[in-house]
């Protein structure tokens, strides 16, 4: 029996994704001075998209349950942005977009924190007994 049923798990996903994508930003934002570098990315909804219309499906009880693939999805991917130069010296960084990303991903990590501490302060009003 899973506590919070899947909550947990999804927060958890959510969370490394964000620290995932942190990472990737950060390491833009250091190189934005690097000649020759590539930005890279964190996409989540291709490869989602992806791996839901290649997926076995699984069995299903009735017809409006969600179809399920095999368990083999990959959240996320780092990719590298090859197609666009902004600079002389062939760096693709655009330091305005890479801090307006940060700070929507420090929003967004912020939030699954609040959501996962709420899910810890109902438990421990359970565990409490109401009070």
């Amino acid at each position: 029996m899973k506590l919070f049923g899947g909550t947990m798990q999804t927060l958890e996903h959510s969370l490394n994704y964000a620290t995932q994508k942190n990472k990737t930003i950060s390491n833009n934002i250091a190189n934005v001075d690097t000649p020759g570098y590539k930005a890279k990315k964190v996409i989540f909804k291709d490869i989602l998209a992806e791996q839901t219309t290649n997926s076995i499906e699984g069995f299903r009880t009735h017809p409006r349950h969600l179809p399920i693939g095999d368990g083999a999805l990959t959240p996320y991917q780092v990719v590298t942005d090859r197609g666009t130069t902004y600079n002389h010296n062939g760096n693709n960084v655009d330091i305005d977009k890479e801090m307006n990303e940060l700070a929507k991903n420090q929003l967004y990590y912020q939030s699954m924190v609040d959501r996962m501490n709420g899910k810890f302060r109902s438990l421990e009003t359970v565990i409490k007994g109401g009070r």
